[in-house]
């Protein structure tokens, strides 16, 4: 249990939270959400022990064993495997304990130090971290890798896995999903589902909230509000109290100017003074209530396209890729005037090469590219924010841009992606994450695209901001290329979906979910992998054997068919299991989309809306419950598959 007594902290002069009073308990899954800079970080940062409260206390068991993820993750020369295995403590501890008993030649203390190794589970250990880079996106390459040799994105996703690896009561998460692509973002959500201990995540993203969080806590304006239930829920009840608060401002509104009228006509008056002055108290005790409607929001819009023609570019028959290494093979793709199209595929596909292909840009290419003589792209990525001129500051790189423009003009178009006052006056070295990716985005907009190209343009934007991206891009006119790992966005604002596999472009029918699906598939072990693995471990068993006799073949192709009549019985709990999960995901979409409905929340609907939320939990629960039989069977058909086919190239199987 972790309790936050009457917490205040700051950050300079600006309070960041006021008198947060409220207790966790042991097993929830909490998502902390708000504008960026509000104070999500710091609390992180509160309960690290890294910095204190300017009032108040943080009170966490000393037994709680808390994993985090680092900021900064050293360029050294050990492989990324080795790294990650680093986060586990206690298995580096018993693996010196026996290091240790083995130079003194202490036989009892070797004895300990393996029966300790045996308890922290040394013995698959370098097996888990391995799934858990698998996982985010590594090869079996990659994991062998240096730290010094991966580039940035890499390094954020070691440090991640090395925060799981670790044994924790308490996981903090903080913008887990940056620097993720959609598959390991799948990934990611299915593993911490399963956490067995208290979760806390910060995140800007609403389906990966959704499938996880059972309590969202909510920082705004100096307050934080705790909300029961996953981020949707949490819009519901705001909504319908903001609505309140709207109704109740309205009526304060009007007895303010009720007791006003009174005070203006009676207070000269001798006979009415005493009620005057009644009434004069009575308003400096009346505690306001916040119109929401005067709140900015933030909002902005892609400029009309100079021109729209149609179409804007062709692919036919085009190979991409860097020098000698092709990526891209046969590409053949027409994008219109207003063609919305996301991409999708996994890690290292080739997403970002088709982007930059798109814009001509680092790739060589062969075939046959035709386009619009008034073609204007305009191309957000990653590292465009770090190829920013920190020297300079928003406002000079606007008026670079055109210099034709006015102070008050820059500082009304900066207005519209957040930049007030004299932010826009800071050199860009100072900006966060989010706020250069903000005027990425406003200096690309300012061009005049009618192609735009975003490769993950939600990384480190809040929820405000993302929102405002994701109405830009339906409102725009133009054409939108999309890679994000936000489902949000993608569903709202793409119509057209292609799947970057196995250096093709082809189009994919389905929506996000289906490609979920088609993840598992692919990938995760259900069929069509696990039908893959028998291939695999066929052509292990036969490699070299196209100079048997047929007698020998005859024997080889029986060896095979028992592996696979001994594997069945495992192949079909995970086939059983999987349709069992799809049954309670399509269950629980169906309850969700009944909760969806704004009039069950009225009062004459209670008893309806409590049944909705408690056949929610329970699917939930087995859900979760049908997921952890998934994994067990997995591991249980991975193992047994080795150990077999171990055998049959043996020839102990017969």
């Amino acid at each position: 249990m972790i309790t936050f007594s009457n917490v205040s902290y700051s950050r300079g002069a600006k309070t960041l939270v006021k008198d947060l009073d409220t207790t966790l308990f042991n097993g929830e899954k909490i998502g902390i959400v708000g504008a960026n800079g509000c104070g999500k970080s710091t609390l992180f940062q509160l309960m690290l022990n890294d910095l204190h409260c300017d009032t108040g206390d943080v009170e966490i068991p000393d037994k709680i064993n808390i994993a985090h993820v680092k900021q900064e993750t050293p360029g050294v020369d050990q492989k990324a495997i080795d790294y990650v295995l680093d986060g586990d403590q206690q298995l580096r501890q018993a693996q010196q304990q026996l290091k240790r008993a083995e130079t003194d030649n202490d036989g009892e203390g070797i004895g300990e130090a393996h029966h300790l190794l045996e308890t922290v589970g040394a013995y698959d250990a370098e097996s888990r971290a391995a799934r858990l880079l698998y996982g985010l996106g590594f090869s079996d390459e990659l994991m062998q890798t240096t730290v010094a040799e991966l580039s940035g994105g890499w390094r954020v996703r070691l440090n991640l896995a090395q925060a799981l690896i670790q044994p924790s009561d308490l996981l903090l998460l903080d913008e887990p999903t940056n620097h993720l692509d959609l598959d390991a973002v799948f990934w990611l959500e299915s593993y911490l589902k399963s956490y067995a201990g208290t979760l806390m995540i910060i995140s800007h993203d609403r389906d990966f909230l959704d499938a996880i969080v059972d309590r969202v806590m909510h920082f705004e304006v100096g307050q934080v509000k705790i909300y029961s239930g996953n981020y949707s829920q949490f819009l519901k009840i705001k909504a319908e109290q903001e609505s309140l608060q709207a109704k109740q401002f309205e009526k304060q509104q009007a007895k303010i100017q009720h007791l006003q009228s009174f005070i203006d006509r009676f207070k000269a008056k001798a006979s009415k003074a005493k009620q005057a002055q009644s009434r004069v108290k009575a308003l400096e005790k009346m505690a306001t209530v916040e119109n929401f409607s005067v709140r900015e929001r933030l909002s902005f819009d892609f400029f009309e396209p100079k021109h729209k023609p149609d179409p804007l570019l062709k692919f036919s028959n085009l190979s991409s890729g860097y020098e000698d290494l092709i990526i891209l093979e046969k590409i053949n793709l027409s994008i219109r005037g207003d063609s919305r199209i996301g991409l999708l595929g996994r890690n290292g596909a080739g997403k970002s090469t088709l982007l930059k292909t798109i814009a001509q840009t680092e790739v060589t290419t062969s075939g046959e590219r035709e386009q619009s003589k008034h073609l204007n792209i305009g191309y957000f990525a990653q590292h465009q924010l770090e190829q920013l001129n920190g020297q300079q500051s928003a406002f000079a790189q606007m008026q670079q841009l055109d210099p034709n423009l006015t102070e008050q003009q820059v500082r009304n178009y900066l207005g519209g992606f957040a930049f007030h006052g004299e932010k826009v006056f800071d050199e860009v070295s100072q900006f966060s994450g989010g706020e250069k990716a903000r005027l990425v985005l406003a200096l690309m907009i300012y061009q005049k695209p009618n192609l735009i190209l975003l490769d993950e343009p939600t990384n480190h934007l809040d929820m405000e901001m993302r929102d405002a991206l994701t109405m830009a891009i339906q409102n725009f006119s133009g054409a939108v290329v999309l890679i994000s790992h936000d489902r949000f966005l993608l569903d709202a604002t793409v119509d057209e979906l292609y799947l970057v596999d196995s250096a093709k472009v082809e189009p994919f029918n389905g929506d996000t979910q289906a490609y979920h699906q088609w993840l598992k598939q692919n990938r995760w072990g259900s069929d069509k992998s696990v039908d893959t693995e028998e291939k695999s471990a066929e052509k292990t068993a036969t490699s070299g054997a196209n100079d048997l006799s047929a007698v020998d073949r005859k024997a080889q192709k029986q060896q095979q068919a028992k592996l696979r009549q001994l594997l069945a019985p495992l192949k079909k709990k995970l086939q059983q299991t999987e349709t069992k999960m799809d049954k309670l995901q399509q269950a629980l979409a169906e309850v969700e989309d009944k909760m969806s409905d704004t009039s069950l929340y009225d009062d004459d609907r209670k008893d309806e809306l409590n049944e909705a939320i408690q056949q929610q939990a329970s699917i939930k629960t087995e859900l979760e419950e049908a997921e952890m039989i998934w994994l067990s069977a997995q591991e249980a058909y991975d193992e047994k598959s080795e150990q077999l086919t171990e055998q049959l190239n043996s020839g102990e199987l017969i």
